[in-house]
């Protein structure tokens, strides 16, 4: 199914269920208790097993990933779910040492003294790297924040040799830019609280997968470690959900646009944009992507200089997430990422790019 039809059948979910004057909008049931003279039919228990809006926006998600899915409160939770689903004491579990540093964190904290043995390996080297007697490999591509790229069908079928799942980490592209999943990976992760929610407002994340009894243990996980999202939140969600095709056009053309021009600026180093001809991870990212994502990074000059450009570019929000409608950037060194001083991510937001470039341009040149 192409992905324009997955995202028609995800702005029209509810249209077989609804009856004459039933609400388009999935309706916010925020109940936690539900009517139970008896258990038998019920449709639902208790709001820690499931709610009405959280499914509606589960269904959204299923439709655009091809497979069951399962909501977090947030991208990290549904990281921890997707591992401890998947792993037990005495298992390898290979991680990138460029990605999300939080998954790091959270692998060295608690993975690790459970009887977990953690490896960390470069995302540009896992195509070469050796995966024999891993129980997961888990990706990150494009990386976070660095915007390096691995196969991810090459990492499947490594994985799947080595007797490894892989679970893919999506977020940077979400569902409609990348499909882990039919490349070949076991499970995808992702924080919903980026591109897909998109105004800066909800904390989400979610599981999906196809494998039935995997999903079913991430289901419990979900369960019985009281890891779940609120009815608001993911209402919230399925608001940005309706509209994330068309953001995502606009960000990614505007991210060609600037990365071409940042390239040709005399002040930007190590300009890393995969959607360009010369990036190192232009080809893999042709062969899986369907559009190349509005995330960039490069580099200035010092600590200093990024630090002054920040404070003078009128357009860019000095925040600490990405994929807003607001285009948005930091200097990732001041959370220990191992980056230059100078090092910066863009995320490229939906303003219109000719302003958004000229802000850009007289803070580089001021």
């Amino acid at each position: 199914m192409t992905t324009d039809r997955r995202f028609a059948d995800m702005l029209h979910h509810r249209a077989k269920r609804l009856r004459r004057g039933d609400p388009v909008a999935p309706p916010l049931v925020s109940a936690t208790t539900f009517h139970l003279p008896g258990l038998e039919g019920a449709s639902h228990l208790y709001g820690r097993m499931a709610m009405p809006t959280w499914e509606e926006v589960e269904e959204q998600l299923a439709i655009l990933e091809g497979a069951t899915v399962v909501g977090f409160p947030s991208g990290m939770a549904a990281i921890a779910a997707a591992l401890m689903a998947s792993l037990q004491a005495g298992d390898r579990v290979v991680l990138p040492s460029d990605g999300y540093y939080t998954t790091r964190l959270l692998a060295d904290r608690f993975l690790a003294p459970l009887g977990v043995r953690v490896e960390l390996i470069a995302t540009a080297d896992m195509d070469a790297a050796a995966f024999d007697g891993a129980a997961v490999v888990f990706v990150e591509t494009p990386s976070n924040p660095g915007l390096d790229c691995c196969d991810i069908a090459l990492a499947a079928r490594k994985a799947h040799a080595a007797g490894a799942r892989l679970i893919v980490d999506n977020t940077t592209m979400t569902a409609l830019l990348q499909r882990p999943l039919d490349l070949g990976a076991d499970l995808v992760v992702a924080a919903d609280t980026k591109a897909p929610a998109g105004h800066s407002d909800v904390l989400y994340g979610h599981v999906s997968g196809r494998e039935p009894q995997l999903m079913a243990r991430v289901a419990e996980w979900r369960k019985l470690s009281g890891a779940v999202p609120g009815a608001f939140e993911a209402w919230l969600l399925h608001r940005g959900l309706e509209t994330l095709e068309v953001r995502l056009a606009r960000m990614c053309a505007s991210a060609r646009v600037l990365a071409e021009r940042l390239g040709n600026h005399a002040r930007v180093r190590h300009l890393r944009y995969p959607g360009l001809p010369g990036d190192p991870a232009h080809a893999v990212a042709r062969r899986q992507m369907a559009d190349f994502g509005f995330l960039l990074s490069f580099e200035l000059e010092s600590e200093e200089k990024a630090e002054d450009f920040l404070n003078r570019c009128r357009y860019l929000s000095q925040t600490t997430s990405f994929g807003g409608t607001h285009s948005a950037a930091e200097r990732r060194a001041r959370w220990g990422d191992a980056v230059a001083p100078g090092f910066l991510r863009l995320s490229v937001g939906v303003e219109p790019v000719e302003p958004l470039w000229t802000a850009i341009a007289e803070a580089l040149d001021a």
